[in-house]
């Protein structure tokens, strides 16, 4: 048994449940691209300055951080730590700024990237051989970090600083794409390049695209390597990696949470329905103050979508808007996650509430720009403000994704 991960019984229960079927001493059937790294000894950073994009995610698979593994690897110098939103171990809130500081565990100093800036500075950049990203990303547009991961790509262009990703897994497989590319008019740092919502690459895969299509500012391409898996393949979900799951984020707790994310992010933007962040089921509720569970329940599970079911539900929330407010919903049960269509559950979501409480709108609020920047479009609003049935906005929102699946083949690392 390997003790550093399993440092006494009482943690062999700990370890069983992150990897149910290996048991904690066997490794996962997928090697990252840090543990690659350090099963070939660190080879393309030896002697190297090496500036370290990470955040809780950058783990081996036995759970030890890539800043403590490089800072400890002989002939690596960990030079500089950057932080995403959520910071560097992952305590921000999310939308929060973050600050600069000095990693306690290495002392190295660690910048901002989620503050006064999102993009590294010369300043930050300065004596740099290589900027390397690890960070493990949901698959869906609107999280923040693969737009980090960009700007980031985009200084180190500029720098004449090398870039190197170390992958990881798409947890909602590298088959599922869906939604239309985003309309550059609604560029922002929740959707920051014409992609799909959820968009079926890594990020070693995305990283290539942004690079071979020239999508940096004024078309520049970075010095970049990616550091490929082993073992991983394009159909695999996060458990069948048998990897553990560190939280993403806040409200991203669990490995299933990615899909959750997807399926009712988009509407929880409004801040009108909730879709359960303020209580212990992040993105896998939705309903409103004003809503009886029966009914939604009832309406939505008419729909028979593929994949999903909804149970009525009754919850208050702990803490965040309308805190111990009393909310009436559903919680989304998704039962067949190879059939689900995931991002059309909320735009159905949002259709039958429309349907059953007409009295009650959408929009017209200050979160509308940010629904239509996480969309990608305004004509997704607009179509709901016509009152156009779920199914022709769902169609719509597909538009365009084939033609991605087309274009991103040539960058895509695994089968």
């Amino acid at each position: 048994m390997d003790r550093r991960f399993c440092p006494a019984a009482s943690a062999v229960l700990v370890c069983a449940s992150i990897l149910p079927t290996t048991g904690c001493a066997a490794r996962p059937v997928v090697q990252t691209g840090i543990d690659v790294l350090v099963a070939e000894g660190f080879g393309p950073l030896k002697g190297k300055r090496v500036g370290l994009i990470t955040n809780p995610t950058g783990v081996t698979w036995d759970l030890r951080s890539t800043a403590d593994v490089l800072h400890a690897a002989g002939d690596v110098r960990l030079a500089a730590l950057y932080g995403p939103e959520h910071g560097i171990r992952g305590d921000v809130f999310a939308g929060e700024k973050v600050g600069d500081s000095r990693d306690e565990r290495t002392g190295v100093p660690v910048h901002s990237l989620y503050g006064k800036t999102r993009k590294p500075t010369p300043e930050m950049l300065a004596g740099l051989d290589v900027l390397v990203y690890d960070i493990q990303d949901i698959g869906s547009r609107s999280y923040t970090y693969i737009s980090t991961m960009a700007v980031a790509m985009e200084a180190a262009a500029e720098n004449k600083v090398a870039f190197m990703v170390l992958d990881r897994p798409n947890p909602l497989t590298g088959n599922r794409v869906e939604g239309r590319p985003l309309d550059l008019k609604y560029k922002s740092f929740v959707g920051y390049f014409p992609i799909p919502y959820v968009y079926g690459m890594t990020c070693g895969e995305l990283a290539r695209m942004i690079n071979g299509e020239g999508w940096l500012a004024g078309g520049i391409q970075c010095d970049l390597t990616v550091v490929p898996m082993k073992g991983w393949k394009r159909a695999m979900w996060f458990d069948e990696t048998h990897l553990p799951w560190v939280p993403t984020s806040p409200h991203v707790p669990r490995r299933d949470s990615a899909l959750f994310y997807a399926a009712t992010g988009i509407m929880g933007e409004l801040q009108v329905l909730s879709e359960g962040v303020g209580y212990t089921l992040p993105f896998e509720l939705a309903g409103a103050p004003f809503a009886k569970p029966d009914e939604v329940a009832r309406a939505l599970n008419n729909r028979r979508l593929p994949g999903v079911w909804f149970r009525p539900l009754s919850w208050k929330h702990y803490y965040l808007r309308d805190k111990d407010a009393a909310y009436g919903g559903v919680q989304v049960h998704i039962t067949d996650r190879d059939a689900v269509d995931l991002t059309a559950i909320q735009f159905h979501v949002m259709g039958v509430f429309q349907r059953l409480y007409p009295d009650e709108p959408f929009f017209g609020g200050k979160r509308d720009e940010m629904f239509d920047k996480v969309c990608g479009t305004d004509r997704i609003r607009r179509m709901f403000l016509d009152h156009a049935p779920a199914d022709q906005i769902v169609k719509y929102w597909n538009e365009g994704r084939e033609e991605f699946m087309t274009k991103r083949t040539k960058y895509l690392i695994y089968r």
